[in-house]
């Protein structure tokens, strides 16, 4: 079996765990409109894809949540509320540095937003520890988009099976794989480490 080379790893729900709906609610304390907090997010999903393929900015984002929901703090604030979603997925950390410590480059690959990367960069340090970030709204496009891979190989000058990739959703790895990288379906850290220990050069 060729080996990988180097790993690239989606950030959501494999480094860091998340809930929109933390977000949904602060944001209906702070409100002068109803909010439904259990569909806020899935009724403007629009306006969150236009934000994480960057074509709309973060003031223009902010503009827009506060049309619809009549936020009354500041842009500051709902930065803050927006982004403090994250919750670190402890045994996938371990696995990363692990990598790390045997020398192998590490790279994020995320549909993601400049809010969520700017709160992730500031509050865990692991964050730090990456030789590269693909982030769709630096680059106009999302996963399972072929573009955006194609940013990936361009970027860590790789592509096949010297690509590692671990993403939680099936249709990213399945545009992974169509491309020949090794891609594995994250549920767990026991079951991702357990699929990695196929990999000798790994030393998982």
């Amino acid at each position: 079996m060729t080996q990988p080379s180097a790993i690239v790893f989606d950030l959501g729900k494999v480094l860091v765990d998340f809930d929109y709906s933390i977000a949904a609610d602060r944001i209906a304390a702070r409100s002068k409109l109803p909010v439904d907090t259990a569909r806020f997010f899935s009724e403007h999903a629009e306006m969150l894809f236009r934000y994480e393929v960057g074509l709309t900015s973060t003031p223009e984002f902010f503009e827009q949540m506060r049309g619809v929901s009549g936020f009354t703090g500041s842009a500051a604030e709902f930065g803050n509320v927006f982004a403090d979603i994250f919750t670190p997925i402890q045994p996938m950390i371990d696995l990363h540095a692990g990598l790390r410590r045997r020398g192998f480059p590490t790279y994020i690959f995320s549909n993601t937003n400049e809010l969520a990367i700017g709160h992730i960069r500031e509050r865990f340090p692991f964050f730090r520890n990456f030789d590269g970030y693909i982030l769709s709204y630096a680059h106009g496009a999302m996963k399972p988009d072929p573009k955006f891979y194609d940013v990936v190989e361009r970027q860590i000058r790789r592509a096949g099976k010297e690509i590692l990739y671990l993403d939680d959703r099936p249709e990213n790895v399945a545009a992974g794989a169509a491309r020949g990288w090794h891609a594995v379906l994250h549920e767990t850290p026991e079951k991702t480490a357990a699929a990695l220990r196929q990999f000798d050069s790994l030393g998982v």
